[in-house]
């Protein structure tokens, strides 16, 4: 290259030729020679390279990528001898189904992915720009984590990315993709961005590694044991969805993005959809699926499905508290958010994770201007030592504050049971929803007959005899089924605003959200609130 030329005494004068072909030359060393060495090492694991990944993420010869030629500037270390193009990072802007992105893509062939100075200021140069351009940002980590050679610059860096992330919750979506190790400082950023996504076998995510938590408790883990996907989005709940592989990671992300705002003040995506106005057979199918006994489950997702959009919706966190279901669907092409009690997993209950689940999904539907529709058929609050001695009544408040902050269009359905606390947290008119509606099969209640017939009547069946005290539980049990257990005692306060045949649950649902969608609503003037953490 002319600029490396050394000067002899003659003058030399480079052509606009001379330039071109120079540039030229640096691209194909960034691009063509770096990506085929990138290739043969992650090929090998398994894995894709970072310009790979993104053009599988994004429309075809949409990206545009930013700071290609930049260098670390260390010299410490012999790192003045290894000076590459990108400094492990590339970072850009692009389209995704004809939407525009930002996103940048961690290279782990160029020193492991380290963040460094060069690499820190390139992703919040692009973080930075997604807040300036109002549109998604997703990360694509696959990274060692700080670069040890660069010292506390790198911590610097991991400490500022973590402020954009924070500036930047409910303005922009955050999106996060796990594809590779990711240890240390550079676990907090993902977890501080809106959705993250991890795949089997060559994603793990953890604070520190097997050998560190060897060497301080002496236990022996391995690297998914610690911090593997099914770790992440089963047990800690940090992933939204564990993928396959990078394809189906990529494929999910995509999907999901097709539901979301570009940001808090653009509306969501709405999508051409001529469903029947009126009840349809498939609509029939409701009026049969809760079951005549109140102990027996049935499938939430059968309901969810009867009611979106061709029967289509995407879960998040599918695989922790499954007892909690949240989901993005659509109702006549319009995006919601779908919050629901799951009655085949721990009957429903509201525990620990569900409630922190179901609180986050609800404050990012909030932030984005998402409705909210939500089913019941919640037995209560999960009772136990754990999960007292867990904080149940600190974590548990955070589905009330979220419910009780948001403002965006709400409908709440109460399928079956909505039992005590759960009916209270679970979207009910006190918390602000605006459309209540309830089935013939609804229970709203403190709690069910059984265990209020032997509170209230505790006196009378321990004076009945023996042989008659079984008949009379029995009778009193279903006096209190038929009176009090019912929506009726709440439609008469008008805690319920229409008690409806299962089967026109779908055009009710959409009537009503049809109808909210100039709805404005504002809270209190203040800095911010302080949900219970």
């Amino acid at each position: 290259m002319f600029g490396e030329d050394k000067f002899d005494g003659r003058s030399f004068a480079p052509t606009t030729a001379d330039r071109i072909a120079d540039l030229t030359g640096r691209q194909d060393e960034v691009v063509r020679l770096a990506e085929k060495r990138a290739a043969d090492r992650q090929h090998a694991k398994g894995k894709l390279t970072a310009r790979e990944r993104i053009d599988l993420l994004v429309d075809p010869g949409s990206f545009t990528e930013l700071d290609m030629f930049t260098r670390h500037r260390t010299t410490d270390f012999g790192m003045d001898a290894q000076r590459p193009y990108g400094d492990g990072v590339v970072t850009g802007e692009a389209t995704i189904d004809g939407r525009q992105v930002c996103l940048f893509s961690q290279d782990f062939t160029v020193f492991g992915g380290s963040m460094g100075e060069v690499f820190g200021g390139k992703v919040l140069k692009v973080m930075d720009l997604a807040m300036t351009l109002g549109c998604p940002i997703i990360g694509i980590n696959d990274s060692g984590g700080a670069r040890i050679q660069e010292g506390v610059v790198s911590l610097a860096y991991y400490a500022e990315l973590g402020r954009r992330n924070a500036h930047a919750s409910g303005v922009i979506p955050q999106i996060s993709m796990i594809l590779g190790p990711c240890a240390g400082g550079a676990v907090y950023s993902p977890a501080m961005t809106d959705f993250t996504v991890m795949v089997d076998d060559t994603s793990h995510m953890f604070v520190t590694g097997p050998e560190v938590v060897n060497a301080v408790t002496g236990q022996r883990v391995t690297q998914d044991q610690l911090g593997g996907a099914g770790v992440n989005s089963e047990v800690s709940g940090n992933a939204h969805y564990r993928a396959v592989d990078e394809p189906d990671a990529i494929e999910w992300v995509q999907t999901l993005l097709g539901y979301l705002p570009a940001n808090n003040v653009e509306p969501a995506p709405v999508y051409d959809f001529d469903g029947d106005p009126e009840v349809t057979a498939s609509d029939r199918v409701l009026d049969r699926i809760v079951p005549d006994s109140p102990n027996q489950g049935y499938d939430m997702y059968e309901v969810i499905s009867r009611v979106l959009d061709d029967g289509e919706f995407t879960e998040i966190h599918a695989g922790f508290a499954r007892n909690m279901i949240c989901a993005f669907g659509r109702v006549e092409g319009r995006t919601v958010g779908v919050v629901a009690n799951q009655p085949l997993h721990q009957a429903g209950v509201i525990d620990i994770d569900a409630s922190e689940k179901a609180a986050r999904f609800v404050r990012f539907c909030d932030a984005f201007d998402i409705p909210l529709v939500t089913f019941v058929d919640v037995p209560g609050y999960m009772p136990g030592m754990d999960q007292e001695r867990g904080g149940i009544i600190r974590r548990g408040a955070k589905l009330i504050y979220s419910y009780s902050e948001a403002t965006v269009p709400m409908v709440t359905v109460v399928v079956r049971k909505a039992y005590g606390g759960g009916y209270a947290v679970m979207g009910s008119k006190h918390l602000g929803a605006d459309v209540n509606i309830a089935w013939p099969t609804a229970e709203i209640a403190v709690m069910g007959a059984q265990g209020a017939v032997q509170i209230l009547h505790r006196r009378e069946l321990n004076a009945a005899p023996e042989p008659e005290r079984e008949a009379l539980r029995r009778k009193l049990t279903d006096e209190y089924q038929q009176w009090q257990t019912t929506p009726y005692v709440a439609a008469e306060r008008g805690y319920v605003d229409m008690v409806i045949p299962p089967s026109r649950t779908r055009v009710q649902v959409a009537r009503a959200l049809r109808s909210l969608r100039t709805k404005k609503q504002t809270l209190p003037a203040k800095k911010h609130g302080n949900i219970p953490l």
